[in-house]
């Protein structure tokens, strides 16, 4: 059993008969009344965000899980295939328990969480950004850049992302993969 003292982002517990995994925290001590930890958990089953607090000392039940690089093969449906780059153990992951499905690119490598109470897959962490080439773009205006304009702009996975006006067809781009925001251009 851990307590509150112990949360942390990326921490799975147990609590109201499903795993959670902890996204964000913080500790409030307000000048009057008791401490305690605000948290925004999200499902590892249905991928539901739900926010808690937690009162300061409040035992929690943590699940055990060990993190395994694993290799994104290919979508089926709503089937996603990987494979373990060490055992080359293969296994299958719905879409919901991903972050941002439609922004892994074949041959990617992520870290899979998986208990080890069950041997079950948990959840899929991707790496903080993706660099995807530009598929389809409108022209930009030119004259247009006096603000921020954005256009939308479709990545070579199907994605659609907003992007700057001066990014055309074949562009690579890097692409923040919690917020799917466009973070710049990379060049090659």
């Amino acid at each position: 059993m851990a307590s509150t003292s112990d949360i942390k982002n990326g921490l799975c517990i147990k609590y109201n008969n499903d795993i959670y995994k902890i996204i964000e925290f913080l500790h409030v001590k307000p000048g009057k009344g008791p401490a305690f930890v605000r948290t925004k958990l999200r499902s590892l089953t249905n991928g539901k965000v739900l926010d808690n607090t937690f009162s300061a000392g409040h035992k929690i039940e943590e699940v055990r899980v060990e993190n395994h690089k694993f290799q994104f093969l290919y979508p089926e449906g709503d089937e996603f295939h990987f494979m373990n780059t060490e055992t080359f153990e293969q296994i299958t992951l719905n879409k919901n328990i991903l972050d941002s499905p439609d922004l892994l690119k074949e041959g990617e490598n992520v870290m899979v969480s998986i208990n080890t109470e069950t041997d079950l897959p948990l959840s899929v962490d991707m790496p903080a950004s993706v660099i995807l080439e530009v598929t389809y773009a409108e022209p930009g205006i030119k004259g247009n850049t006096a603000t921020n304009a954005t256009k939308s702009a479709t990545v070579e996975t199907g994605a659609t992302v907003n992007v700057p006006l001066f990014i055309n067809e074949g562009d690579k781009i890097k692409i923040d993969t919690t917020t799917g925001s466009y973070m710049e251009r990379v060049k090659e």
